[in-house]
């Protein structure tokens, strides 16, 4: 439950580059300090900040592991901060979040989001119920079928559940591009308000059809995933920042894979998964500052493809 030593080593080089750099740290300071960017929620209006955190490592432990998971979320929120995304498999996330909210009253804060990993209807309202009790809350803003579970015999128990206002929005995940054709008939077919899927500068396949099929059916985007299951990191190693990264203000290598992802715009929230305060205010460095335009991401992905293939 350490920072990984890839990621570990780009931190250090992204100081080095950093203390080399004096001279533009005011304009930098003054960045920080902006709010962050948001996206719109096409079906309903509510406006999300383009980064949030996901929560797979955020299971209990001893005291010091669970002071660092508190402190983690009370950071994202203190920093501007709303979506957290978890689900039932990822061990007990949930039930370590809904205490984090009850310690700190964070919960109004917060847009919660969580999964449904049932086929048959009565497996599934039990684990949705579930969700509601471990996180000790009335109202989910996002329940989504996780990895497309029960996408014929669930999606209406989640209308059900919107209509009834306990439910804000509705959704499906992946993170398998061998479920891409099967996202995008379920995409084509019904009415839902979001997807999640898998997508990074070392990983575009779902920029081919799904992301733009989102936008033409009026579907947010969150992006998991969006370092590559640490195989960016472990890429770039120890590089410098590229010149034209300046452009984008970004002072990280996570932050340059963020926003490339950012970039598309059909992408309302990238959401990569952080148990580090640190790490969380690195990555809300992405929401602010300039995205990349579609030439830019070009030479972004040419870039990376370059150094993956060396």
């Amino acid at each position: 439950m350490t920072v990984s030593a890839s990621r570990r080593e780009v931190i250090k080089a992204g100081l080095a580059a950093a203390a080399a750099a004096c001279a533009t740290l005011a304009p930098r300071a003054a960045r920080a300090q902006a709010p962050l960017l948001t996206r719109a929620v096409p079906a309903t209006g509510v406006r999300l900040p383009i980064v949030g955190i996901g929560t797979n490592r955020f299971g209990s432990g001893d005291a010091a592991w669970n002071a660092r998971l508190r402190d983690t979320l009370a950071t994202f929120s203190r920093l501007g901060g709303k979506v957290v995304d978890t689900a039932p498999s990822y061990g007990d996330s949930e039930r370590a979040i809904g205490a984090i909210l009850g310690e700190t009253g964070l919960r109004e804060k917060l847009f919660l989001a969580t999964k449904v990993d049932r086929d048959g209807l009565a497996e599934g309202r039990q684990r949705l119920e579930a969700s509601f009790a471990a996180r000790g809350t009335r109202r989910l803003d996002l329940v989504q079928l996780h990895n497309l579970r029960g996408a014929n015999s669930l999606l209406p128990l989640l209308r059900e559940q919107q209509a009834a206002g306990r439910i804000g929005h509705i959704g499906i995940t992946s993170s398998s591009d061998s479920q891409y054709a099967e996202m995008e008939a379920i995409m084509r077919r019904e009415r839902i308000d979001f997807i999640q899927v898998d997508y990074a500068v070392g990983n575009r396949g779902a920029g081919d059809r799904l992301l733009p099929l989102a936008t033409d059916r009026g579907m947010a985007v969150l992006v998991n995933l969006p370092f590559g299951r640490g195989a960016q990191f472990r890429a770039v190693g120890g590089r410098p920042l590229p010149g034209w990264a300046a452009e984008i203000d970004c002072t990280s290598w996570a932050q340059v894979f963020l926003k490339y992802v950012l970039g598309h715009p059909a992408v309302t929230c990238a959401i990569p998964g952080s148990t580090q305060a640190a790490h969380v205010e690195d990555n809300l460095g992405a929401a602010r500052g300039r995205l990349p335009d579609a030439a830019l991401r070009q030479v972004m992905a040419v870039y990376f493809d370059a150094i993956a293939d060396s």
